[in-house]
């Protein structure tokens, strides 16, 4: 199939009607164990995003949340942290990201309502860990609302703690489609330096097992052309570092991500497992073909015509879906038109609106 001459945005569809007025203005307190902060610009993205979207919905936000990567002591600080912000602050509500340990944090510390976001991570620690487990129970019993970033892990995390079915709404993180729109693939690979020619793949993520990173550097080594990019740091980047065709760029501030996407062909997600997906999210907003994961998130993402889902286990799917996604239309308007219903600004008024419901229960 033909490329297009040029990656312009395409029109975006007319906005549904209001149907209500916005809640009234709220005091949130919110609580994260991952948030972006001066050496860690990439961490918790997505918990920055919904907070300026709460921000400009009219809510006052104030944040007690770890910052950094690593130190032993980080956990503790969080708590004495949320215990001082809930003290001054007197919130309306706790919005906590991460069942334990923020949101077992948020449930001890904090006396307003507490909603919750489980991620992916906090879900499979409880599944294999009894101590963690009964912390889990703990934090929905204490929670009047509870969130799951896909439907998928909703299923996971009600295997493991069945009161949670009760509570729990799908929500996810969504997608900034201001920021990660369609934008003109040559011109970005000019301001990267990269070459013009070849089909680009962008991998973007921590060089991890879990992020399947080696299986799918084998795979594109099965290709005749073309370039991996992989954006991100880990313990398996001195694996991948060297290898012909391979290109590793290390960790990336966010704001630098739609520049990566633009100047690719196709995003690389074949995770091993992946609750949600959001480089996946991000680079269809910007009319990107994509390669994901059929476990976990992604499956409920991508579309017909939007890229291939592949079993990250399997080394030769990866390689076929790498060929397959190489033809897919540049830019991708499948992908573009699957992304629009994950607009982050819909996903806030949707935990705006559990906020708010935390609110009144309580107060009746």
């Amino acid at each position: 199939m033909p490329r297009p001459a040029s990656d312009e945005r395409p029109e975006s569809p007319p906005a549904d009607p209001v149907e209500a007025p916005p809640p009234r203005p709220m005091r949130i307190l919110l609580v994260s164990q991952m948030y972006p902060g001066p050496t860690a610009p990439d961490l918790g993205t997505f918990v920055a995003a919904l907070e300026r979207e709460l921000e400009a919905r009219g809510h006052d936000v104030a944040r007690a949340v770890v910052d950094r990567r690593g130190g032993r002591s980080r956990h503790a600080g969080l708590a004495l942290d949320v215990l001082r912000t809930a003290r001054s602050f007197r919130p309306d509500v706790v919005y906590a990201h991460f069942l334990v340990p923020a949101g077992l944090i948020a449930a001890i510390a904090g006396r307003a309502p507490l909603v919750v976001t489980a991620h992916g991570q906090d879900v499979e620690n409880a599944r294999s860990n009894r101590a963690v487990r009964e912390a889990t129970r703990f934090t929905i019993r204490r929670a009047q609302g509870v969130v799951a970033v896909s439907s998928w892990l909703r299923g996971r995390l009600v295997d493991v703690v069945p009161d949670a079915a009760a509570k729990t709404e799908v929500i996810d993180c969504g997608v900034d489609l201001e920021r990660f729109a369609p934008a003109d693939r040559d011109s970005a690979r000019t301001e990267l330096g990269w070459g013009a020619d070849g089909t680009a793949f962008l991998c973007v993520g921590s060089l991890s097992e879990r992020k399947n990173v080696l299986r799918l550097a084998r795979a594109f080594e099965q290709r005749e052309e073309g370039t991996l990019v992989f954006a991100g740091d880990g313990p398996l980047r001195p694996a991948l570092e060297g290898r012909p065709g391979i290109r590793v760029v290390g960790p990336v501030a966010h704001d630098r991500v739609p520049l990566l996407i633009a100047g690719s062909d196709v995003l690389c997600q074949p995770s091993l497992m992946e609750p949600f997906g959001l480089a996946t999210l991000e680079a269809m907003a910007c009319a990107r073909s994509v390669v994901a994961t059929q476990v976990g998130g992604p499956p409920e993402l991508v579309g017909a015509g939007a890229g291939v889902l592949v079993d990250p286990e399997n080394e030769r799917a990866i390689a076929a879906a790498l060929d397959t996604a190489a033809l897919l239309p540049r830019p991708n308007l499948a992908a573009w038109a699957a992304a629009q219903g994950h607009d982050v600004r819909l996903q806030a008024e949707r935990v705006e609106s559990l906020l708010a419901r935390a609110v009144q229960d309580q107060r009746a």
